[in-house]
């Protein structure tokens, strides 16, 4: 009974990053939904990444203080710039880009697009030799065709649709006045998508340079909060000329930002940065597609959005193929 016992706990115990990837695309799936109702609502979606990791950066630094006080290692200049460009990368330049393709397009094409991030990111990896490829067994095959996979599901979902499936019933939350703002800039939307997908791509590698020499995660989690945040600050004001856009009230836009903050920016980036220290960052975006299907699943059932049977069928077999092969 207790070597059983010890089997199961030890099961679970390498099978823990896969459970925390799982749950990490159910936060960015929540994320898209409500940060598109925040930007539909008004929000300013520069403002909205600046204060989010402000928010972050206050909340995890007493936590990376204290708890990493004797494993942090000493921050050289040469260290910080690594971090600058860290935070560059995978906060105020790609989430920046992110975001404002979000008021251009729609949730169930954004998270569609991010599925070319683990095709990116493992093309990157293999050139710059973080991940090894060997063609001669089926482990290396299956990471090639999981690949290609990947990129094929990317492209079919994004130029390829189907018949339009009707809605069962009356959308339970209407978000009005954004059909004619995403015919208008669609493509203004699509190509702030693809180009935050390769920076994020180039994140998904570097931070795993990164942690082999600052092996602190939440110390690092904090620098790219407070970096992130004050180069996003700078580009907010020199875009933006607004002041009324930096107040927000007791509304949608404050709940976004508080979840922002604390889920996403805090704990996912920690778990993602965890991952990516045990699994490498390929492990980490090959998670990417399950997303697609919940946001989808969401948007046409609760939002009542526009859903094709093309898109809904290959998104389950793509899911699932996709997994396996880059497992």
């Amino acid at each position: 009974m207790e070597q059983k016992r010890c089997s199961f706990v030890t099961k679970c115990r390498d099978f823990k990053p896969h459970l925390l990837m799982v749950l990490v695309q159910f936060g960015y799936s929540f994320l898209y939904l409500i940060t598109n109702a925040s930007f539909d609502h008004g929000m300013n979606p520069f403002v909205y990444v600046t204060y989010r990791h402000i928010l972050a950066a206050v909340l995890m630094f007493p936590f990376a203080y204290f708890l990493e006080r004797n494993a942090r290692p000493k921050l050289t200049f040469s260290l910080f710039m690594e971090i600058f460009v860290l935070s560059l990368l995978g906060v105020s330049l790609t989430i920046n880009m992110h975001f404002a393709s979000l008021k251009y397009t729609n949730p169930t094409f954004i998270v569609a697009m991010l599925n070319t991030i683990p095709t990116l990111t493992f093309v990157i990896a293999v050139a710059f030799r973080f991940e090894l490829l060997d063609l001669r067994n089926s482990r290396g095959i299956a990471k090639v065709l999981g690949t290609l996979i990947s990129l094929a599901g990317a492209l079919i979902i994004a130029l390829y649709k189907g018949n339009l499936m009707r809605n069962l019933w009356r959308p339970l939350i209407h978000i009005p006045g954004k059909s004619a703002a995403i015919n208008e800039s669609w493509l203004k939307g699509s190509l702030l998508t693809v180009l935050s997908c390769v920076t994020w791509s180039i994140w998904y590698i570097m931070q795993a340079a990164t942690l082999k020499r600052y092996p602190a995660q939440l110390s690092l989690v904090t620098w790219m909060s407070f970096v992130g945040a004050a180069q996003s600050a700078v580009f907010t004001v020199i875009v933006e000329h607004n002041r009324s856009a930096w107040t927000i009230g007791l509304n949608i836009d404050l709940w976004s930002t508080i979840y922002g903050g604390i889920v996403v920016a805090c704990l996912i980036t920690y778990v993602l940065l965890w991952c990516t220290e045990k699994k490498g960052p390929v492990f980490v975006t090959m998670f990417n597609p399950l997303s697609t299907i919940l946001v989808a699943f969401v948007a046409y059932f609760i939002l009542g959005e526009k859903l094709y049977l093309g898109r809904s069928i290959y998104n389950h077999h793509w899911y699932v193929l996709a997994t396996v092969g880059q497992k």
